[in-house]
């Protein structure tokens, strides 16, 4: 998971949780997971690419812009 491109699917404001969609090649498919911003910051609107640092699986992952 980690090194992974995605985009915000749900607004991850500051402390928040949001969503973030997820291309899983292992899986041939796209993927939702709750997200959290890896390093405290501006919220992360949807349609923001963001790139995964972080994953707590089973669906939880730590992202920043791309």
């Amino acid at each position: 998971m980690i090194g992974l491109v995605g985009r915000v699917s749900g607004r991850i404001g500051a402390g928040l949780v949001g969503e973030v969609m997820v291309h899983v090649p292992e899986r041939l498919g796209t993927e939702a997971f709750l997200a959290y911003r890896a390093v405290p910051g501006e919220p992360l609107e949807p349609g923001t690419m963001v790139v995964v640092v972080e994953y707590q699986p089973p669906r939880t992952v730590y992202v920043e812009p791309f």
